[in-house]
């Protein structure tokens, strides 16, 4: 059949099928879409260039107009940002003129979360700060602390999680888990916005690192590439799907160090402090602080390097 023929007759009938499949899922991408992933993308080059003056320019900056660098890099980042926030409180928003001129609930909480954000923007700079002195610190590769901020995939995922972290304790919909996707995507680092990291954090070269989002990590924490803070289980409930907002994911003490390809798993599992975990360890129970956990295996058998 020619392919204008069969548009002109039988397309009409297959688009009619499909206009009342999934409609939430088409009114989600009404809301957020592809333009709103990319605006998305953007506030976080706005904000992060906002903390880290010229580092994420392609030219660059005057440093006698730096103040005002920074205030209009906020002020971009802000703008655009309640603009989103407020579509997706729209969306899942129980007022019934919430599609009308009358309702202003969603702007003012919009504008609001966003406001709280800025003001927390020195906190965050602080924050990252002293994540990039715990990677300097922490790795003898290191020789400065520009090579961090400009090349390390930890400082990149973190410094977005930390952006995001706010947003999701805000109860923002949405644009916490596409900021810490955009991340993932970057770094191979995934980061869940509702995880709890503390001070002096550092993934040492990251690729295969996943934090889930009930985990919180103290101050001064150290992980390898390859290594999940994961959940041990589900619980279902009664239709047998994952029950939501439950503690699945362990918790990392003060001090603590996770070597490559190590696995801890469990909503009730806590690494004390000052612990080692070391590589490839699979743990589903908690270690006191102090703790060394090693795997048990046999010495590796080493032959000599001479042709047989």
């Amino acid at each position: 059949m020619k392919l204008n023929l069969w548009l002109n007759n039988e397309m009409p009938d297959i688009a009619k099928s499909l206009e009342g499949i999934n409609n939430i899922y088409y009114f989600n991408q009404k809301t957020i879409g592809l333009s709103g992933k990319e605006k998305i993308y953007k506030i976080i080059h706005d904000v992060r260039s906002a903390l880290f003056p010229g580092v994420y320019e392609k030219c660059p900056i005057d440093e006698t107009r730096i103040n005002i660098f920074i205030g209009n890099n906020i002020r971009e980042a802000a703008i655009e940002l309640s603009g989103l926030i407020e579509k997706t409180l729209i969306d899942i928003c129980d007022t019934e003129d919430k599609e009308t001129r009358n309702c202003t609930k969603c702007r003012s909480r919009a504008n609001d979360i966003t406001i709280h954000l800025m003001k927390k923007l020195p906190e965050i700079r602080e924050k990252l700060h002293m994540d990039i002195q715990a990677a300097y610190t922490g790795d003898p590769a290191a020789l400065t602390t520009e090579e961090i901020l400009l090349s390390y995939p930890s400082i990149d995922a973190i410094s977005i999680y930390r952006i995001a972290n706010i947003l999701y304790e805000q109860k923002v919909p949405i644009i916490p888990r596409v900021m810490s996707e955009y991340a993932h995507q970057r770094t191979g680092i995934d980061i869940h916005p509702g995880a709890k990291i503390g001070k002096y954090f550092f993934i040492d070269h990251g690729t295969g690192v996943v934090i889930g989002e009930t985990c919180t990590i103290g101050n001064n924490v150290k992980i390898y590439q390859g290594v999940t803070l994961g959940a041990k289980s589900f619980q279902l409930d009664e239709h047998g799907n994952p029950v939501k907002g439950v503690k699945r994911h362990p918790d990392i003490e003060d001090n603590v160090v996770i070597y490559a390809g190590a696995t801890i798993l469990g909503g009730d599992t806590v690494i004390g402090h000052d612990s080692i975990i070391g590589g490839n360890v699979w743990l589903t129970h908690s270690v006191p602080p102090y703790s060394k956990v090693y795997n048990a295996q046999p010495s590796p058998i080493i032959k000599q390097g001479k042709p047989e």
